[in-house]
C-alpha cells in the first residue's frame, strides 16, 4: 500500500477559499466490496493551522470517470483527484471535524468536459489567482518553515508551476508563473527562482490576513453544516 501526499510530504493543496490543506492517500484504487460499479480511494485530510480538524474520506470513481483517466495509478489520477476533493470543500460537502466518520465522496463525471476531453474545474480570474499563490506560498512557507528549503525537484522555494495546480484554477503552468511575477513579485511579496516563488518577509507579515480566511472558510462549512441539521 502506497501513502503519498504528492510532490513532498508536506505539500499544501490550498483551497480558493483560504484552507490550507495537506491530504494523505492510501493508494491504489481497489474495487468496491459492494458490489457497485466503481472504485474506492481513501483518503485522510487535514486543515492545517487548525486545531485537529480533518476529515476521512471514501473517494468513490465512477465507471465513467474511469474511462477516461489513462490509468488508476498515483501519477495518472493524483491531480484531478486532490481537484475534486477540493472542489468539494469549496462547495462545503465535507465536514472537518477532530473525530468523526468516514465520509464519501463521488469521484464523478460532473467535473470532466466530454466535448473538450479535459478536466473542468472552474476557471479563476487573474486576481483569484493572484490570491491564491500568495495564500499558497504563505502556507507552504509556513508549512516546511523547520525543515530545509528545498522541494522534492531539487530547487528552493514553492512551485508555482504546478500542473495539479493550473488544472484547479482551469489555466496553464505557464500563466501561474506569469501572474506570479507580475502581480505578486512587483508587489515585493514573492522572489521568483525560475518556476519557484520564496516568500518574502512582507509576504510571512500577512499572516493575520491568510489565518482569518482559514477561519471564514472553517466557519462557512459549519453554517452550512447547522442549517442542514436545522
Amino acid at each position: 500500500m502506497n501513502t503519498s501526499n504528492s510532490l513532498d510530504n508536506k505539500k499544501v493543496w490550498l483551497t480558493l477559499g483560504g484552507l490550507p490543506l495537506t491530504m494523505h492517500f492510501e493508494w491504489p484504487f481497489h474495487r468496491s466490496t459492494s458490489g457497485a460499479d466503481f472504485w474506492v480511494l481513501h483518503s485522510y485530510i487535514n486543515v492545517e493551522g487548525s486545531d485537529g480538524l480533518h476529515a476521512l474520506v471514501a473517494v468513490n470513481l465512477s465507471a465513467t470517470v474511469h474511462e477516461v483517466l489513462p490509468s488508476l495509478d498515483l501519477k495518472d489520477a493524483e491531480a484531478p483527484v486532490v481537484n475534486a476533493l477540493r472542489k468539494e470543500v469549496d462547495r462545503n460537502q465535507i465536514e472537518f471535524v477532530k473525530q468523526g466518520k468516514l465520509l464519501p465522496v463521488a469521484f464523478s463525471s460532473r467535473h470532466y468536459d466530454f466535448k473538450r476531453q479535459k478536466w473542468v474545474f472552474g476557471k479563476a480570474s487573474d486576481d483569484v489567482i493572484a490570491t491564491f499563490l500568495e495564500r499558497k506560498v504563505y502556507w507552504q512557507t509556513r508549512l516546511n518553515s523547520s525543515a530545509p528549503p528545498e522541494s522534492s525537484r531539487g530547487a528552493t522555494g514553492v512551485w508555482i508551476a504546478d500542473p495539479a495546480e493550473a488544472q484547479y484554477l482551469e489555466t496553464s503552468p505557464e500563466h501561474l508563473i506569469e501572474v506570479a511575477g507580475r502581480l505578486l513579485a512587483a508587489d515585493g511579496l514573492l522572489r521568483m527562482n525560475g518556476d519557484y516563488a520564496v516568500a518574502t518577509a512582507g509576504l510571512m507579515g500577512r499572516a493575520e490576513r491568510f489565518e482569518a480566511a482559514m477561519r471564514s472558510a472553517l466557519e462557512e462549512v459549519e453554517r452550512k453544516r447547522v442549517f442542514e441539521r436545522g
